[in-house]
């Protein structure tokens, strides 16, 4: 993989941009303040300055320890060659934004890829895939004073919900407090809710039930969350019934990625397609799926999902 020239539209690169990962080294090294005065001189593209639709990139996988795509366990161990894929990924014309930790979105942000760009900050990444805790998704990254700090638009939180997990009740409380501070500071909430469970018992993998009946439940937990749900989104999955299941909401709901099918892209896809026909599905949040897809491919995987929203 390649690695991506600096975005479209910047006519001389700016003295404070890198070019190279060893100058990204450099910078957090020497240089760190650097990254905020970046991001206060950032050219900002705003949900407002859409059509009302989305593309976004999500790269928050790794910060819970989830490195794995499809059948490749560590396919996004190598952070150079994910940034590289990003940039790559976000190049692409139609693509809205990213979805990232601080980590992930500094670098980018050191690189210039974010200029013009729409951010998304990933806040609850303490559920570590494999974990014995993992139910209890811990808001380990950003709050809502550093995303506005950060001159972001949102934040998202992952909110599991298990029924049979005491611990459930602390995420919430968590989850309800950072919808409120994010409402606070004009921000966008993006709250992602799925009913989970262990069907093997304690210690076996979490699993998230996609039946539509369970969406639809976990939709009215999650918007109910908050003292306001006045910038709250909804971050779903593609299930059956979507008619149904965005019946059971008013607020605008982006539909996530899912796990990577390595050798049947066009399903995802058409699960994709199904849910942006409903009216308050006003994009995609997509990783894993365009960042490594089958063929390796990454601009053509793009392009395709941003003309399935165009």
């Amino acid at each position: 993989m390649s690695a991506v020239p600096a975005p479209a539209g910047v006519d001389a690169p700016s003295p404070e941009f890198v070019s190279t990962y060893a100058e990204v080294t450099r910078v957090r090294l020497e240089d760190p303040s650097r990254i905020a005065r970046l991001a206060a001189a950032r050219r900002r593209r705003t949900v407002d300055d859409t059509d009302g639709s989305m593309m976004i990139i999500a790269a928050d996988h790794p910060a819970r320890g989830a490195l794995a795509v499809g059948s490749r366990p560590q396919a996004m161990a190598s952070r150079t060659e994910l940034l590289d894929r990003l940039r790559e990924a976000l190049a692409v014309p139609g693509v809205d934004g990213v979805l990232g930790t601080a980590d992930i979105l500094e670098d980018l942000l050191l690189m210039g890829a974010l200029e013009d760009k729409i951010v998304f900050a990933s806040m609850n990444r303490g559920g570590l895939q494999g974990s014995s805790w993992e139910i209890d998704d811990r808001f380990t990254a950003y709050d809502a004073a550093s995303i506005a700090a950060s001159r972001f638009d949102g934040g998202k939180m992952l909110t599991r919900i298990d029924l049979a997990d005491d611990r459930t009740a602390d995420i919430l409380e968590e989850s309800a407090r950072a919808v409120t501070d994010l409402a606070r500071h004009e921000l966008i909430a993006m709250v992602e809710p799925f009913l989970s469970s262990r069907p093997g018992g304690p210690g076996t993998t979490i699993v998230n039930d996609l039946s539509p009946d369970a969406v639809i439940r976990s939709i009215h937990i999650a918007q109910g969350l908050g003292a306001t749900s006045a910038y709250t989104w909804l971050k779903l999955p593609a299930v059956q019934d979507m008619e149904r299941v965005m019946d059971a909401t008013t607020m605008p709901a982006l539909i996530l990625g899912g796990d990577p099918v390595d050798d049947d892209p066009a399903t995802l896809r058409a699960s994709w397609k199904r849910a942006l026909d409903r009216p308050n599905v006003r994009g995609l949040v997509v990783g894993r799926t365009l960042l490594y897809p089958a063929g390796d491919d990454v601009t053509a995987a793009v392009r395709a999902s941003v003309d399935m929203i165009r």
